[in-house]
């Protein structure tokens, strides 16, 4: 169980550095939550977490106009799952392109990093959420059955901090 702040921030980090793929829920013009899926492209030591888009996406007006996001990382087979609030940042400085660049990109940019469409949008969490039940699975099999047996339910590791 972690305890110390400290402790909850690394763990926040460790359930999603793993996991490629969030949903980033941004408010539209009109005020209604929209979802999509994004890969990460980079989870920094903070936990700040970096994605590519196209400069011409809906999401980058979404941004522009509204720069708070929410972010759900899952991650059924660990029995992990985190879900945070951020500001969310457009950066399109070609030094951080280089340096987050990956061949497996060109599928979203045929013309390469040099795309002139490139942009990254920079997520720096300001409070988050995580659930973590990712004991072996003989341990949850395990608390499951005590569960059933005294009436109580055995929670995993649960912690809610500002960043």
């Amino acid at each position: 169980m972690t305890n110390t702040k400290e402790e909850q921030h690394l763990k926040f980090i460790d359930l999603i550095k793993d996991v490629k793929t969030c949903m980033m829920m941004i408010k539209d013009e009109k005020g209604k939550l929209t979802a999509r899926p994004m890969n990460n492209a980079k989870v920094d030591d903070d936990g700040s977490v970096w994605f590519f888009t196209n400069e011409f996406s809906g999401k980058v007006a979404q941004i522009s106009n509204e720069n708070e996001i929410f972010l759900t990382y899952s991650s059924p087979s660990l029995n992990s799952y985190v879900a945070f609030n951020a500001v969310a940042e457009l950066n399109d400085e070609k030094a951080k392109i280089d340096e987050l660049w990956t061949p497996d990109m060109k599928a979203w940019f045929p013309e390469g990093k040099e795309d002139p469409k490139i942009l990254l949008i920079h997520a720096k969490p300001i409070e988050a959420e995580y659930w973590d039940h990712s004991s072996s699975k003989i341990i949850m099999l395990f608390n499951m059955i005590k569960s059933a047996v005294t009436g109580k339910y055995t929670e995993g590791e649960h912690a809610t901090l500002k960043l």
